[in-house]
């Protein structure tokens, strides 16, 4: 119980640490600089609320062109959970964030939380806002749902970024889901991301709810089929830390099954990439925006394989 409680504490001192850096002063990247510099987007910023599936989900559109972009948070977080990247992303491009079920502004409702469900949800408000394709950023439980929205919806992505998960249980270190179990919603009280569940959510009554929900999904998580990521056609970007929660031989097997991990001296480089960010844990990874942009822009503006 000692060691369970001390990666309870190291999982929430992670949280407060994200959800901290996400109310920092947005910065304006440059994709051609690993430069940041203060700077205030002037960029449009458009809020709603979509009916799908039994929600009124919430997201903001922010910039108005390139391809579509669809970010989705971490377990407990918001659209602000990614702090400069956002509007650094939103200059070449229409990026979307999205709250999924119980999370942000985004009520609860009658159902647990599955991965398939909430990538439902996310291809459901896709539809709803008339875009036809989007490329799709997930982190954490976010890159869980990503993979999800590809593999059941892979008409609606052409290209996918997952960031920090697996796709199965063994690829995630057991302490993980060990101190995942242990969480109680006292854990959280007064941290960041209670806080600003109290100030945004509709019912912030619900907040017991949402822990449980959250442990409830991680708990019945086994995982997917291989055959089921080597069957994704999307050009898929796999970015992690050296020091994640991701169990690097996972990434490895996984890139492998995504068609990558090949020698590209003897053809064409390899549409699938992996990036393991060196001295870098799991809530390090969204704090590396000087490496992230450049990278993940690169990857989202190369040309698809049939038209390159």
């Amino acid at each position: 119980m000692k060691y369970a409680h001390s990666i309870v504490q190291g999982l929430l001192a992670l949280l407060v640490f994200l959800t901290a850096a996400s109310n920092l002063p947005a910065r304006r990247v440059s994709a051609q600089s690993a430069d940041a510099t203060p700077a205030t987007s002037e960029l449009p910023v458009e809020t709603g609320y979509a009916p799908v599936n039994g929600l009124r989900m919430y997201y903001e559109i922010h910039g108005d062109g390139g391809v579509p972009l669809v970010i989705i948070h971490g377990a407990f977080g918001t659209v602000d959970m990614f702090g400069p990247l956002v509007p650094a992303l939103a200059e070449t491009r229409r990026v979307i964030t999205v709250e999924m079920q119980g999370h942000g502004r985004t009520a609860d409702v009658d159902r647990p939380l599955t991965y398939e469900q909430l990538a439902d949800d996310v291809a459901a408000l896709v539809q709803y806002l008339g875009i036809e394709q989007v490329d799709v950023f997930g982190y954490s439980l976010g890159g869980f749902i990503a993979q999800q929205v590809t593999i059941r919806h892979p008409e609606l992505v052409r290209k996918l970024v997952v960031v920090s998960a697996a796709f199965n249980r063994e690829g995630v270190y057991p302490e993980v889901w060990e101190g995942i179990e242990a969480l109680t919603p006292e854990l959280f009280a007064g941290s960041p991301p209670q806080t600003e569940y109290a100030r945004l959510a509709p019912n912030p009554e619900d907040w017991p709810t949402l822990v449980e929900k959250v442990k409830e999904l991680e708990r019945e998580f086994v995982g997917w089929p291989a055959e089921d990521i080597a069957a994704i056609e999307s050009p898929t970007l796999l970015i992690m830390g050296d020091a994640d929660i991701v169990r690097l031989d996972h990434a490895a097997e996984m890139i492998h099954l995504l068609g990558g991990g090949v020698p590209g001296d003897f053809g064409a480089l390899p549409s699938d990439q992996l990036a393991v960010l060196p001295g870098t844990n799991h809530v390090g990874v969204m704090l590396r925006t000087d490496w992230l942009l450049p990278m993940i822009t690169q990857f989202l503006d190369a040309p698809m394989p049939e038209e390159s």
